[in-house]
């Protein structure tokens, strides 16, 4: 079982990460390090500008990755996971991958793809891909072969047993896997977006800002990719809660 994050947890959280902040800002007293009197008051200013543009291209870029490491990533996984003969062939392939850290595959893409929008979208995508596709295998291959069983005794074949066992089973794995890998991607998105692109926070982060000694707007540019990962993990967490309602409990 999960505990069920409530909103009096969430925002203790995000007070004390502002305590912790303002107390570091404090004592080191330099402009590299400003208040987040200071930079808060400029993010909500800022997020309706220029900013909100680079947030949006941001969002866009993980969103599409997203929508498309799942649309590979999860039959790809239910089929690896209830066909054995298929999975020892395909495993030791995915297992070899599997714990690469695929930012190295970043030069290759561009050198394959340029350094274009896509080629940001299907490397955030590769990262987001695996994490699904093994957790989808492994869920698909541990269902209950009584389950099976008993819906195959009611004339169900493969198609019927993809749509109304391995599917539903795998979805809550599928959000699992998304929200523990948003964090992975919008790291990944922000070493993308520094190279020649005109929108995205990464690019905002470090060639509009921190290059030019902008302290302040670079925090600004900072909380946005905070918040973007924040949005994505607590949007997946509340389909998760909707989906997979027995699977948590309240937090007491």
């Amino acid at each position: 079982m999960k505990k069920k994050a409530t909103l009096l947890g969430t925002l203790t959280g995000v007070g004390m990460l502002f305590f912790l902040w303002q107390l570091l800002a404090f004592f080191m007293n330099r402009p590299i390090l400003p208040s987040p009197l200071e930079v808060v008051p400029l993010f909500l200013s800022n997020i309706t500008g220029d900013l909100g543009l680079h947030f949006l291209a941001s969002a866009a870029r993980v969103l599409s990755a997203i929508a498309l490491a799942t649309l590979f990533a999860a039959p790809i996984g239910l089929a690896l996971g209830q066909m054995p003969r298929l999975d020892r062939v395909v495993g030791p392939l995915v297992a070899i991958i599997y714990p690469i850290p695929k930012i190295i595959f970043l030069p290759v893409i561009y050198v394959l793809m340029g350094i274009t929008d896509l080629s940001k979208v299907i490397l955030i995508a590769i990262i987001i891909f695996f994490q699904i596709l093994v957790v989808v295998r492994d869920e698909a291959a541990g269902l209950k072969q009584e389950l099976i069983l008993s819906v195959k005794s009611l004339g169900a074949g493969r198609r019927a047993l993809f749509k109304y066992v391995y599917i539903p089973a795998s979805i809550p794995a599928i959000l699992t896997a998304l929200r523990i890998s948003v964090g992975t991607a919008v790291a990944v998105l922000f070493i993308a977006e520094q190279s020649l692109t005109s929108y995205g926070l990464g690019y905002y982060i470090v060639i509009e800002t921190y290059q030019v000694l902008l302290y302040p707007e670079m925090y600004t540019g900072i909380m946005g990719m905070g918040v973007l990962g924040v949005l994505l993990y607590f949007a997946i967490y509340s389909i998760e809660l909707r989906v997979s309602k027995h699977m948590f409990v309240d937090e007491h």
